[in-house]
Order: structure tokens, then C-alpha cells, then sequence
């Protein structure tokens, strides 16, 4: 009989964890140890890297020696696939501890000078776009070797992923695996989801619900660049519940250079009060917009639906309505088309067809779906009404009750014409037709009108 009072014995356990540094040290060895042991975790983590698909090797705490510094980065990772060999150096932080400009270029030198392939830094960090770096380095030392960031909710993700939708082969590798997730989850690996807003956020909040904002306040820049991290997580939780890769929607160039990302939002911040992303889900009908009004304390989130190809624009509301649910509340439907807009809230559009379409020759192209939700304002998740939460929730609510929903419009296939009837055999003759008789043909029908005419 198993008592309550029993614990199961786990692969890595999570007691016994009394200082930062152990907490540190366990976290690096238990994830180095499950890339080499579970081949599909491992290659779909290092992948990304430029590793090739091989054998495995995972070492912690290698010294090197780098001028007259004795260094130990945290971890190791060599892959070996014949002749060919990938070696990247690891360093590792976990809870709140942050990356160091100077010891990461330490290992980009070391790795320089060893000719290794690459150099990864895990944290809880995320940055707002994927393959970009929480720090700046020095680019002539990223010219030579490569440095990848992995966040710690980006590791939880891809574990996620691999285990329970692209599956896992071998099911003890599978169960190690889920030991490495499980480990990861609790509160003591240090591996700590987005929980708080920073420092800034509570006085940028009152500064924008007075209009106060300026763009030359360090306190903007940095609420701006933790919303961008906020955005970046709420996509990696949503993707894990989906299983598939959820990711903010940014131009090109935003992607190519982050800062410009910020500075656009620090600009719509100080111009607006107003927090805003776009998230890219695959297979939807459209992009889900999110938008942050820090002085109105709402939070829209929305979708924008090309209209169906219906000839009347009553027909192509009552297309949109069908797909919504009954249940929804503060919902807004927007009608857009010709330079012309048209809001209602949904109970109004649903209780007259003509609301959306108040004339019979404007043609509608394109709906825009809102759900309002109210924003949380404390910086942190341990407070009950929680900014990050607001937004999670909020995402999460409007991609189940709404966007899952919508389907774009496809045409009706067309439809086979009727064939026209054979003609009977005492069908009669008109005078049409039977000049463009062949003349070789007998005349059967009628052969006694004939001879009259």
C-alpha cells in the first residue's frame, strides 16, 4: 500500500538544492546529461546551432586556460558523426541571475582559439526575437564563433514538443526526458517562467495613464524591451499547449536589427500609452493582434478576417456571426470597405443582420473581431490582478473562443449544368431547322406539310 506520505524516487530530484551555485550546477548537469542521453532532444536543441546530426558528448566544468585566466565554462557539447566533429562551450544561469558581457566574450576567445564551432548561453532571459541575444558583444568576436541564447522556457518548450507531439522513439529516453521536464517545471531548478514586469514598470504605468511619458526615459526602454520578453513567452506557453511553434509577427528588418522593434514600441508607448504585438499562429485564418492600453486599462485582442465572397454584404455578416460563439462578451465587430467603417458590439450585430451593413450597395471586405479584456496592472504573477497574466490569459481566451473558430471563406464548387433533352421523335420542325437539314437527309416529320408547302 502506498501512503501519502511516500515520495517517488525522481531521475533529478529537486531537494537538496541549497544555494544558487548548486541550483546552477544541477540544472546544467541534468540538461547536458538528457541532450546526450535522448537523441531527439538533442538534435532538435542543437540543430538550430549548426550541429550536425551525430553522437552526442556532454562534459561540465572543462578548464581552459585563457592568457594567464583559469576559466570553467559550465558545460561542453561535442557532436561526433564520423570523421566531423561540432564542439560548443556552455554557460548557464538560472533564477535571476543574468548573462555577463565579459565572461561570455571570455568563451567566445577561448572557443576562437580552439577552433570550436560555437558558444551557447542559457538564462532565463528572453529576447524578443528568436536567434537574437540578450547582451551586446562585440561583434568582431561573434564574427568568429557564433553564440546562440537559449531561454529556459524555450528548453521547457522544445522538451514539451518533442516528448508529446514529434514523440520520442525509445520509451526509456522518453521517460527521461519527462524526468528533465518535470525537473524544470518546479519551482526550485531556478528555470523560472516570465513572472515580473521589472523595476520600471509601475512608474511608467502612472506616468502613462497621466500622459507623461517621454521617449528619453530609460524607464520606457526598458518597460518596452520586458514587453517584447512578455510577448515571446506567451507565444512559447501557447505553442506548447498547441503543439506547434508560435511566434511574434515582425517585418524583416525588425528581425534582422531587435532594436528597431524597440524603438517602435517605446514611440507608440509615448505617443499612445499603448503596448503592442502581433502573433503568428499557423494555420489560422489571420495574424492575432494584441494591444495594451496602459490608460485605459484594457487589453484588446483581435483578428482581422477578409469578408467571404457573397454578393450581399448582409450575407457576408451573417457568414462572420455564424462563427461566433453565443457566449462571447464585450466583442466589437468592425466592417471595413470603400474608406468606410462600420462598429457594432456583437449583440447589436447579431440582433439586427443590417447593422454591419446599414447600406445595401456598400460592399464589405474585411471584418475585424475584438474581444476587451481588462488589464492587470501589478509587475508581478505572485499579485492577484498581474499585467503578465492579463496578457497570457488573455491570448490564450481569444485563440479558444475565437480564432480557432473562424475559417476563411471558399467559393462553392461548381455546380454541373443540366443537359439539354433529347429531341422526340414527334417533335415539330421549324422552318429553321429544317434549312439547315443536311439536304441528303429525309425529311420524316411531318411528310404531309410538306407536300402542302
Amino acid at each position: 500500500m502506498v501512503l501519502e506520505t511516500w515520495h517517488e524516487a525522481r531521475l533529478i530530484p529537486t531537494s537538496g538544492i541549497g544555494s544558487p551555485i548548486e541550483q546552477e550546477r544541477r540544472a546544467t548537469s541534468a540538461l547536458l546529461a538528457v541532450i546526450g542521453a535522448v537523441d531527439e532532444f538533442g538534435k532538435a536543441l542543437l540543430k538550430p546551432c549548426g550541429a550536425p546530426a551525430g553522437r552526442i558528448e556532454t562534459y561540465v566544468e572543462v578548464p581552459f586556460e585563457l592568457g594567464k585566466k583559469s576559466l570553467r565554462p559550465d558545460g561542453v557539447i561535442r557532436v561526433v558523426r564520423g570523421k566531423k566533429e561540432w564542439t560548443a562551450l556552455v554557460e548557464v544561469k538560472t533564477s535571476v541571475n543574468t548573462l555577463e558581457v565579459e565572461q561570455v566574450e571570455n568563451y567566445l576567445d577561448i572557443a576562437k582559439e580552439n577552433s570550436y564551432d560555437a558558444v551557447i548561453t542559457i538564462s532565463n532571459e528572453i529576447p524578443p526575437v528568436v536567434g537574437a541575444h540578450p547582451l551586446t558583444l562585440d561583434k568582431r568576436k561573434v564574427k568568429h564563433v557564433p553564440v546562440y541564447h537559449f531561454s529556459w522556457v524555450r528548453i521547457v518548450s522544445t522538451a514539451l514538443m518533442q516528448k508529446e507531439v514529434h514523440g520520442v522513439e525509445d520509451p526509456d529516453q522518453a521517460w527521461i526526458l519527462g524526468e528533465l521536464i518535470r525537473y524544470l517545471e518546479h519551482q526550485n531548478s531556478g528555470a523560472l517562467a516570465f513572472t515580473d514586469m521589472g523595476a520600471s514598470w509601475t512608474k511608467v504605468r502612472e506616468d502613462a495613464r497621466k500622459g507623461v511619458l517621454r521617449k528619453a526615459d530609460p524607464d520606457v526602454l526598458d518597460v518596452a524591451a520586458k514587453f517584447d520578453a512578455l510577448v515571446r513567452y506567451t507565444c512559447l506557453r501557447l505553442g506548447q499547449k498547441l503543439g506547434t511553434e508560435v511566434f511574434p509577427q515582425l517585418p524583416r528588418r525588425q528581425i534582422q536589427n531587435p532594436k528597431e522593434r524597440t524603438a517602435e514600441l517605446v514611440d507608440e508607448l509615448v505617443a499612445d500609452s499603448v503596448l503592442a504585438a502581433k502573433i503568428r499562429i499557423p494555420d489560422t485564418v489571420a495574424d492575432l493582434e494584441v494591444r495594451c492600453d496602459l490608460r485605459g486599462q484594457q487589453i484588446h485582442v483581435s483578428v482581422t478576417v477578409p469578408a467571404s465572397g457573397h454578393a450581399r454584404s448582409e450575407t457576408r455578416a451573417r457568414w462572420l456571426l455564424r462563427q461566433l460563439s453565443d457566449d462571447l462578451q464585450d466583442v466589437v465587430i468592425e466592417a471595413s470597405g470603400r474608406g468606410r467603417k462600420v462598429a457594432v458590439p456583437l449583440s447589436e450585430a447579431r440582433s439586427d443582420e443590417k447593422a454591419l451593413a446599414p447600406d445595401s450597395d456598400w460592399e464589405i471586405s474585411r471584418f475585424k473581431v475584438t474581444h476587451i479584456y481588462p488589464l492587470g496592472v501589478a509587475r508581478s504573477t505572485r499579485a492577484k490582478s498581474s499585467f503578465i497574466d492579463s496578457v497570457s490569459n488573455s491570448v490564450d481566451d481569444f485563440y479558444g473562443r475565437v480564432l480557432q473558430r473562424l475559417k476563411p471563406w471558399n467559393p462553392p464548387a461548381p455546380k454541373l449544368r443540366s443537359q439539354p433533352e433529347e429531341r422526340k421523335v414527334d417533335d415539330q420542325y421549324t422552318s429553321t431547322d429544317l434549312s439547315s437539314m443536311d439536304s441528303s437527309e429525309p425529311a420524316t416529320q411531318p411528310t404531309e406539310s410538306l407536300t402542302e408547302s
